[in-house]
């Protein structure tokens, strides 16, 4: 499901199971994140979908990229692994107003 950066950050806060997915290359994360994200990167292919797959399944995951087409990807990846609740972040983190970690 594609979310504005307020429902996407607004939900989240109010989610005691929710977990923030950074899905760009470890340099990009590096640079700039999103407080407690967790980064896997969705270009490492088959890597990623080992990655994800591990992850547990009942939790709510918020998945951001750059700009937001990687993370509508991984998205589909994750439904189709099983993740029921996956929210991609419309705009990325190239247009997000919310708190940062450099």
């Amino acid at each position: 499901m594609n979310l504005n950066q307020n429902d996407w950050w607004s939900q989240f806060l109010q989610d005691p199971n929710g977990v923030i997915l950074d899905v760009r290359t470890e340099e990009e994360n590096a640079a700039l994140r999103i407080p407690e994200s967790i980064n896997i990167d969705f270009y490492k292919g088959q890597g990623f979908v080992y990655k994800v797959d591990e992850l547990d399944k009942s939790k709510n995951y918020y998945v951001y990229c750059l700009a937001g087409g990687r993370s509508a990807q991984a998205c589909n990846v994750m439904k189709q692994l099983g993740f029921e609740n996956v929210y991609n972040l419309l705009g990325g983190i190239s247009e997000w107003q919310g708190p940062v970690e450099e």
